[in-house]
């Protein structure tokens, strides 16, 4: 995995606004998260309406650029484009990467969720700056997509592909050190996060746990 200037984060927060209280709203949680050192977030809020989904990334994109993070919009790039955010993430079902690069040019990081390694692969040759690998250990969001891909699947993707990988699916804080001993650049993480009692403390171990698992492979 060759390693990118422009995906320099360890923790890419997911967001899914149930997870989060009424008084803990999805703003205001992932104001905590990037206090506690997070600099990337992916806004994925599929079930919203085209213009509600806007203006909450017109938030989002406020709020992230006072931490000088990373805004992404799960599979709409032309909210991405309106909004400025730093990039889009595509899932198996959107537009082809390759359609989404040739029209974005480098307007744009693109995210790509993989589930194995020939979408990995394709999801490289197609111009995608980095991908998610998933569900790597069982969790109940993930079974849609059968069986967890396992460690040595993250493994030897992470060995093929020149692009960072990011582990997700049941990552806990206790799972990190593996799963970047096994190559990932870091981890994508939803409930982790957002379920805590503190988001903040949370996001801060994580990312500690990340950095010094992977000072100590180097």
């Amino acid at each position: 995995m060759r390693k990118s200037r422009s995906v320099d984060f360890r923790l890419y927060l997911i967001t899914d606004r149930k997870l989060v209280t009424r008084e803990a709203p999805l703003v205001t949680a992932v104001q905590q998260a990037l206090k506690g050192g997070v600099t990337a977030v992916q806004l994925r809020e599929k079930d919203l309406e085209t213009r509600e989904l806007l203006r909450l990334a017109y938030s989002m994109k406020k709020l992230t650029a006072r931490f000088g993070a990373k805004l992404f919009i799960n599979d709409r790039f032309d909210i991405a484009l309106a909004v400025g955010a730093e990039g889009v993430h595509l899932t198996q079902n959107s537009i082809p990467v390759e359609a989404v690069r040739k029209t974005v040019k480098k307007g744009l990081l693109i995210g790509v969720s993989t589930h194995s390694l020939r979408e990995a692969k394709e999801a490289e040759k197609g111009g995608a700056d980095f991908i998610t690998l998933g569900p790597v250990y069982k969790t109940p969001s993930k079974l849609k997509y059968g069986k967890p891909v396992g460690i040595n699947t993250l493994r030897k993707v992470a060995c093929s592909v020149n692009i960072p990988v990011f582990a997700i699916g049941g990552i806990k804080s206790g799972r990190i050190r593996e799963v970047v001993n096994a190559g990932a650049a870091g981890a994508a993480m939803i409930s982790e996060i957002f379920k805590t009692d503190n988001i903040r403390n949370k996001a801060e171990t994580v990312i500690s746990i990340t950095e010094e698992t992977e000072a100590g492979r180097d």
